[in-house]
């Protein structure tokens, strides 16, 4: 006599794949809990989210002076420019590196003021306000010169400084970022 083996295939086959569900969903989740968080910490920090976009009063500042204030860690020059200063500026044609004209460089109806990113396109020093030989920003570090629109007129800087987004939110607010 031989001996065979009998295999019962009475058994409940939705057990079976119940158990092979679970798990196979237990090793995914158990994977997603591994990949997780090295795919949550390319996010943005919360104090940077938090910089995204700042607002700011134009009263403080006063006429032929500028406001130094902070985005996203660097800090942002607002100027509000005299009559005088804005003469001068139309009456130029498009300089800097890419060369523009003021109006390029400002909102329309608010040319007076002039938002830009206070950081020297050379090494990112931080130009002095009111110095140089063009009535704008110089830069110590190295030597370049920013006339009153933030547009590079000499030295070893490559651009202009930078203008930002920006929008107006009313007649005296701004939104930058």
């Amino acid at each position: 006599m031989t001996d065979q083996v009998v295999h019962d295939d009475s058994g409940d086959p939705n057990r079976r794949d119940f158990i092979h569900i679970a798990a196979g969903a237990a090793a995914i989740g158990a994977g997603a809990a591994c990949v997780w968080p090295l795919i949550n910490q390319m996010n943005p920090a919360a104090d940077t989210v938090a910089l995204a976009s700042i607002e700011f009063d134009l009263t403080k500042v006063a006429e032929g002076s500028q406001v130094v204030v902070r985005w996203q860690g660097k800090p942002v020059f607002v100027r509000y420019r005299t009559n005088a200063e804005l003469e001068e500026l139309i009456g130029e044609g498009a300089v800097g590196s890419p060369p523009q004209t003021d109006a390029e460089r400002t909102k329309e109806g608010h040319e007076k003021y002039l938002i830009v990113v206070g950081s020297c396109t050379h090494l990112g020093c931080v130009p002095t306000f009111g110095t140089g030989d063009f009535g704008g920003w110089f830069c110590p570090c190295h030597g370049s010169h920013y006339d009153a629109s933030g547009r590079i007129r000499k030295g070893p800087a490559p651009l202009n400084l930078v203008v930002p987004e920006y929008e107006y939110l009313s007649d005296t607010s701004i939104r930058i970022g």
